[in-house]
């Protein structure tokens, strides 16, 4: 199971984020069981009964169930344990993958968490900015829930949730949240996260945006570059002026396509499946493998 095509990640780095993820899982463990004891250890370590899965099997287990949405019980049957276990395993390390942030390229040891990370980051290293949304698809709400409405999409006909994604001019990908329901549109999702307060704070960071962001464009005209407006079907004079300025902004911010494109190949990034509250951690954990292998080239 600990193989590339299982896992998503070479040996070698699978090596580096056990290691990594260790000393936190360890700690959080420690702190659970003291809690549950209510004092110190009285035991040595590891002098209880042995676990049916070790650490390094836990994370290779969660690790296989992020990238291909696999039911947590036919994972336990190739592990030989009851599922109740593996799914024990994803609630203890997927929280650790999430909280790891994104790696920032030939910039060791940094790591973006949020949105604010990302416009310090920008600011300091003269960074252009991409941003766009996407959605994925998730379990419909059940009937006769508040705000069940929320999450059918007016472009997808389905129940989505809409995260935004950020990349710099290479596609590499910076930074992907400000998970919203589907039916909330890309700019309220984006400033309900305070984009507008990072852009005022940081008036030297500039992003390339779509059509969806253009009241941000017009907003912050000198930071956000969006789409010209089409032009109304009678003015054809202006329609190949309009045509020229819309692909050369779109050259310049199709970049941020493939840092969306890449995660998606992570199947609960396609088609989520699971329950709707563990999505947002299950896309942070997904997105900073991503990022990883994207600061590496």
């Amino acid at each position: 199971m600990s193989h590339r095509i299982c896992t998503g990640l070479p040996r070698r780095r699978l090596g580096k984020l056990i290691a990594e993820l260790a000393g936190a899982w360890t700690a959080a463990q420690e702190s659970r069981l003291r809690d549950r004891r209510g004092c110190g250890r009285q035991r040595a370590a590891d002098a209880g009964p042995s676990r049916d899965l070790v650490f390094t099997d836990r994370v290779i287990a969660t690790l296989v169930i992020l990238r291909f949405q696999l039911p947590h019980a036919a994972l336990a049957l190739f592990y030989g344990v009851d599922r109740s276990t593996i799914t024990r395993a994803v609630h203890e390390i997927r929280p650790l993958l999430a909280q790891r942030g994104f790696a920032v390229p030939s910039k060791n040891g940094l790591r973006l968490r949020t949105l604010a990370d990302v416009f310090a980051y920008a600011a300091a290293e003269g960074v252009h900015l991409r941003i766009d949304g996407t959605e994925v698809q998730v379990r419909r709400p059940r009937a006769n829930r508040p705000g069940r409405r929320a999450f059918v999409s007016g472009k997808k006909k389905q129940n989505t949730i809409k995260p935004t994604v950020i990349s710099d001019g290479g596609g590499r990908l910076l930074w992907s949240g400000a998970a919203r329901p589907g039916r909330m549109h890309d700019v309220t999702a984006l400033c309900s996260e305070g984009i507008e307060d990072l852009l005022r704070a940081y008036p030297q960071v500039r992003a390339e945006v779509d059509s969806g962001y253009q009241g941000l464009a017009r907003d912050f005209p000198g930071q956000v570059s969006a789409p010209p407006k089409k032009p109304p079907k009678d003015a054809a004079p202006e329609i190949a002026g309009y045509e020229q300025c819309r692909k050369a902004q779109s050259s310049q911010r199709i970049c941020v396509e493939h840092a969306i494109a890449e995660p998606k190949q992570w199947r609960p990034l396609q088609r989520c499946i699971g329950r709707r509250e563990y999505f947002e951690e299950t896309m942070h954990a997904s997105t900073a493998l991503v990022s990883d292998r994207w600061a590496e080239r």
